[in-house]
């Protein structure tokens, strides 16, 4: 099996809790509360150690929640290597309003990192030889827009597989980069294309104009409640999203690119691929807290 390693260059401490009612002014009573190591690339490395899968997480670090990261990460048995910055990582905070079964999300921009630690970074990734290298998460302050694009670059250059999960200046900056795969949601989507994409022709036609300009030799797009698109150069393919009851939608995407990484490392089909894909999605929004699922479930919706 390859070995998977993950970046996450603006990880977090994912707080999420509940509370009867969330009401402008007042003091807000909370109850359930649960600390999750997150980030993109962070939530992909927890999902393929579930999987079973060697990887491991390179994750910039910083101050005392920095640390907490590590130890959560520690905790849940995946391996990890923190690259410290001098601010401190950011904490995500998740309230579920269970009067209105509604979810607040409260994402902060996180430190402001320097070259020399992205360097840092980038020294990193090459003493770790990974066969696959998945970058993801949103780029922290300071780091240019072509941040991800220069690594995979050079992850490529060593023969790595690269997959990127990003938005933004950061993944149109990357398109083109030797990239096996590219994950936006649809709303990202729309950004990277800089238009509406109202309806599945729309939608087609926009990652067939990417594919055709050498974007990647994969773009899936989550769909949500609509499920999900993979395009390649054999042709599209649309599956419909598993019917579950959602309790948090937290890391959800990252699971979904967490199977998929996985199903093209085993060598599976485009339509394996996917169907790994909404099936870790799927098993992710059924538990509360960031990117939760469990292998038995995510295989159950495999038969």
């Amino acid at each position: 099996m390859s070995r998977i390693v993950t970046l996450t260059l603006n990880p977090a401490v994912d707080v999420a809790c509940e509370a009867d009612s969330v009401i402008p002014g007042h003091k807000i009573r909370t109850r359930n509360e649960t600390h999750d190591p997150g980030g993109g690339g962070v939530n992909v490395a927890r999902v393929l150690r579930e999987l079973g899968v060697e990887t491991r997480a390179i994750v910039l670090t910083g101050g005392v929640t920095g640390s907490h990261l590590l130890e959560l990460l520690a905790a849940e048995g995946v391996p990890a290597r923190g690259i410290p910055v001098n601010g401190s990582t950011r904490i995500c905070t998740t309230v579920h309003d269970i009067s209105t079964a509604t979810e607040y999300r409260f994402v902060p921009e996180g430190p402001l990192v320097t070259a020399a630690e992205l360097a840092a970074c980038a020294t990193a990734l090459i003493e770790e030889q990974a066969d696959w290298l998945v970058l993801s998460g949103s780029l922290p302050r300071g780091a240019p827009a072509d941040t991800y694009a220069s690594l995979a670059r050079a992850a490529a250059a060593r023969g790595a597989r690269v997959v990127i999960d990003t938005s933004g200046p950061g993944l149109g900056a990357a398109l083109g980069s030797g990239l096996a795969l590219i994950k936006p949601s649809l709303r990202e989507l729309e950004t990277l294309v800089g238009k509406k994409l109202p309806d599945e022709a729309a939608q087609d036609q926009a990652v067939r104009n990417l594919l055709d300009s050498g974007a990647a030799e994969r773009i899936a797009v989550s769909l949500g409640a609509e499920g999900a698109l993979l395009a390649t150069s054999g042709g599209l393919l649309r599956l419909p999203a598993i019917a579950v009851q959602a309790r948090g939608a937290v890391g959800a995407g990252d699971c979904f690119c967490a199977a998929m990484t996985w199903a093209l490392a085993r060598g599976e089909s485009d339509e394996c691929t996917l169907r790994w894909g909404l099936a870790a999605g799927a098993a992710s929004v059924m538990n509360t807290g960031t990117a939760h699922p469990r292998r038995s479930v995510i295989e159950a919706f495999m038969t």
